[in-house]
């Protein structure tokens, strides 16, 4: 049984939510949070389930390709809705194999990439200009039609958190991809419980105005999911 803990703010009743965390490649953690969101919901049905993956998807962890793949698939999980947000990791990747600068497979190799090619079976060494063309198309634009931001009632998730001061309509797609401070350090009303990832912590964290469940999985950390229903949220964990 979860332990239910009081949540910052109110879902509509019949609507519950599950999020998960950054992935990073780890598929066996993601397969195994899946099977207890699964088991969950049949023990406890509701009217609606919506799971939203939080981004970060690839690099760092050894199945980066195999977590897409999985996603594409359709997770086993009898919810409503799958919403899968884009994370900064895929927007590297992105950047890199379109040769968006000549700067951006760079980056994307200091920050994981390598791992990403390699699950994909690219050799680490390629030439960058190879790239788009040893990935599966159905990939790419699974990546690419990746949505930014989704709201809940009083929730809205994001990969990394939203700007201060700033009105959530006019949020920059740059920010709610790879914003930490002044987000984290704020204690301002958001508009919205702002549910992220993107900042690893040993442990999830609750504010009046934030949800964070990076939790570190390819750090050697659990892969975290909050379940969100009514005034109360809990935390699953692989």
């Amino acid at each position: 049984m979860m332990e239910l803990l009081p949540a910052p703010a109110t879902l509509a009743p019949g609507q519950r939510v599950y999020a998960i965390g950054d992935i990073h490649g780890c598929l066996d953690r993601l397969v195994s949070l899946h099977e207890q969101i699964a088991e969950d919901i049949v023990e406890r049905p509701a009217e609606h389930v919506t799971l939203v993956h939080l981004g970060d998807y690839v690099d760092r962890g050894t199945d980066s390709a195999q977590v897409v793949d999985w996603l594409i698939s359709g997770p086993p999980v009898p919810a409503d809705a799958v919403i899968n947000l884009m994370g900064n990791h895929e927007h590297m990747m992105l950047a890199a194999v379109a040769l968006a600068d000549a700067e951006a497979p760079i980056h994307w190799l200091s920050n994981g990439g390598g791992d990403s090619l390699v699950s994909w079976g690219i050799d680490r060494t390629s030439p960058p200009a190879e790239w788009a063309a040893r990935f599966p198309q159905a990939h790419l634009l699974f990546l690419r039609d990746l949505a930014i931001s989704h709201r809940v009632g009083p929730y809205l998730f994001v990969h990394a958190g939203v700007r201060p001061g700033v009105p959530l309509d006019r949020q920059s797609r740059h920010d709610m991809m790879w914003i930490r401070d002044p987000f984290l350090t704020s204690a301002a009303d958001f508009g919205a419980v702002v549910v992220h990832g993107h900042t690893p912590k040993r442990e999830p964290a609750v504010t009046p105005n934030r949800i964070a469940i990076d939790t570190g999985a390819v750090l050697g950390g659990a892969l975290t999911a909050v379940m969100l229903e009514g005034d109360r949220l809990a935390f699953l964990q692989a």
